[in-house]
């Protein structure tokens, strides 16, 4: 087995093929997130084990932080093929800055 696993891999376009099927993969997580209202950006890490959400502190408050991590993973379990468990992390962020002088 470990021959023909040897044989496989030396084969021309067997990389690549795993690398392009993986790049696909990361960017088709960041797009089903993307398709949300209110999500700024996405980002696959993890090989793809883990989506973090950035979502606007004006389109997304706290309470519905929850309910989107519950709908992208669900949009994610309905429309993609996944090798296992994808956890998804909604971030929002809120920054006040002041100075004293």
């Amino acid at each position: 087995v470990k021959v023909a696993d040897g044989i496989s891999v030396s084969r021309p376009g067997a990389q690549k093929e795993m690398l392009e099927n993986y790049i696909k993969r990361m960017q088709s997580l960041e797009t089903v997130a993307r398709s949300f209202t209110g999500v700024s950006n996405a980002y696959a890490i993890q090989a793809g084990r883990e989506l973090r959400v950035i979502v606007e502190h004006t389109a997304v408050d706290d309470a519905k932080t929850k309910a989107l991590a519950n709908n992208i993973a669900a949009k994610l379990k309905d429309e993609m093929e996944l090798p296992g468990q994808v956890k998804v992390t909604v971030i929002r962020e809120y920054r006040s800055i002041d100075y004293a002088k």
